[in-house]
């Protein structure tokens, strides 16, 4: 009963046996995956692997780091991909200040237009935020007007910042950090965050929980984060899978069983 919601599987890392962990992911509990853009190059990626495998959604957009090439043909592109009824989001979008380049206004910039993109296609939105907690919130404020609901991807701010997130009715994606031992800022804001608000994710490749930290990622791995939480919500794993989910399916309007 895992849904997995942001996940890279177009990544390198898995092309020696990605075929093989798809035929296997049933069989691991794995139902359904959102599979997310962060280049051009991955989206394509994105979009053939929804097409060939059931289980698997996409969302498309352009990571803050890969935006310094964007242009609006691009983005012209991307909405009329985002026609596909597996497409399910625009993303992952936002800001990442922790490396230099792109400039920040460069990324302000392609932030702002994908989120006008999400607006003309109305699909809702993951958002990446690293070290840009403020401008993230600011830009996210200043859209409220024609939002169509997004998730703060790996999420990792602060219990104050949930709090703002949460006013404005946003998910948040927890994944592996979770599990990790300095992950005291983390374990806070989700003692906070209310179960009907959590998606339960990878980020796979990256970001595998104990006892994996530092491996590669993959979608059953969901089930350490899953008891993590639990532990934290004092809860069943299973209450809080069967809860991920639900939240999953309404977030990404996925209607299947």
């Amino acid at each position: 009963m895992i849904f997995d919601t942001h996940a890279h599987y177009d990544d390198k890392a898995f092309d020696s046996d990605r075929k093989e962990l798809f035929h296997n992911m049933k069989e691991d509990g794995v139902e359904f995956i959102v599979n997310v853009g962060s280049d051009l190059e991955a989206n394509r990626k994105t979009l053939a692997l929804a097409e060939e495998f059931p289980f698997i959604y996409a969302a498309l957009g352009v990571h803050p780091s890969e935006t310094g090439e964007l242009t609006e043909a691009d983005i012209q592109w991307l909405k009329k991909e985002a026609e596909n009824p597996k497409v399910v989001a625009i993303g992952e979008i936002g800001l990442d200040y922790y490396w230099p380049e792109p400039d920040k206004t460069v990324q302000k910039k392609w932030f702002e237009r994908q989120l006008a993109l999400a607006g003309e296609t109305g699909l809702p939105i993951i958002v990446h935020s690293r070290d840009a907690a403020k401008d993230t919130l600011e830009m996210l404020k200043a859209w409220q007007m024609q939002k169509t609901g997004g998730v703060i991807h790996c999420f990792s701010y602060t219990k104050e910042m949930a709090r703002e997130y949460l006013n404005m009715d946003y998910y948040f994606g927890i994944g592996g950090v979770l599990t990790f031992k300095n992950a005291k800022k983390l374990v806070e804001a989700v003692e906070y965050i209310p179960m009907n608000r959590i998606l339960l994710e990878t980020d796979c490749p990256y970001l595998a929980p104990e006892p994996y930290r530092g491996k590669r990622n993959q979608s059953s791995y969901i089930l350490y984060v899953a008891q993590k939480l639990a532990e934290i919500k004092n809860l069943s794993r299973e209450e809080v899978l069967a809860s991920a989910m639900r939240n999953a399916k309404d977030f990404y309007r996925i209607s299947e069983t």
